[in-house]
């Protein structure tokens, strides 16, 4: 019953709505299907201020789309991540910690050490912007000013003097007349070579432990024996037994002063 009930209340909302096009089809009118209409258009602006808000916008996005290369380039991360990168190939665990725990610990590393730059351009430029007590261009003059002087600590002068010679500008008599363009790529430079310098600290000891274990398993004639799954287990013990983590943590941060 309930079946046919179904059946019969289907077959008249179908004639309902076959009728209502015949009568349609019938009397020459056409259904009319409504779609969104979207227009793009540049049109002159009304105020100055209307530009000035669409330029503000747009160099917001660019600095938004260019916020990963800043965090990775301008900070603490790049020197990090590489040490850790090196430690875990040096330890031969292959994918153990994963690369999510490497750049995850990198990356809370980089906000510790970076706190204090932060709470400063935070202080000094952004409250102030806030609170419109200064305009843009002072707030960005200041919020560079915390970062550039964290580079400079961290940057040989060796390296500042390349990259000024390579861009054929004059001397500098002080660290404020090195422009910003010369001071990020030399930034880069001394902390690759510093992160290289402390990794090759690292892989010493586990490559004696790798020639150590080498040296028995051919004395004792077993050659087909991979060396490093017999010095894996040692090189896990002297870690663990040396707090490794703890070490190298404490002395990456420290590294930065």
């Amino acid at each position: 019953m309930n079946r046919f009930l179904r059946i019969l209340i289907l077959t008249c909302m179908f004639s309902v709505v076959s009728s209502g096009l015949m009568t349609q089809l019938c009397w020459g009118v056409t259904p009319s299907i409504t779609a969104p209409f979207i227009s793009i258009g540049l049109n002159k602006a009304e105020k100055p201020g209307g530009v000035s808000v669409v330029l503000q916008i747009f160099l917001l996005l660019t600095v938004l789309s260019l916020a990963p290369a800043i965090l990775i380039m301008l900070t603490s991360f790049t020197r990090i991540v590489i040490v850790l990168s090196v430690l875990r190939q040096a330890m031969g665990t292959q994918q153990m910690p994963p690369n999510q725990i490497i750049l995850g610990l990198a990356l809370f590393l980089t906000f510790f050490i970076m706190t204090p730059v932060w709470q400063k351009v935070n202080h000094d430029a952004l409250q102030p912007f806030l609170h419109k007590q200064i305009d843009q261009q002072e707030a960005l003059k200041r919020a560079s000013k915390p970062i550039r002087n964290f580079m400079f600590r961290q940057t040989r002068k060796k390296d500042i003097a390349l990259f000024i010679n390579m861009a054929h500008t004059k001397k500098p008599n002080n660290i404020n007349d090195v422009p910003t363009s010369v001071l990020i790529p030399s930034f880069i430079t001394s902390e690759l070579k510093t992160a290289f310098q402390i990794g090759f600290l690292l892989y010493v000891p586990f490559l004696i432990i790798d020639m150590v274990v080498a040296s028995v398993l051919l004395s004792m004639g077993m050659m087909m024996l991979p060396p490093i799954m017999v010095s894996l287990p040692f090189k896990l013990m002297l870690f663990v037994l040396a707090d490794g983590w703890y070490l190298i943590v404490g002395s990456l941060a420290k590294s930065f002063g």
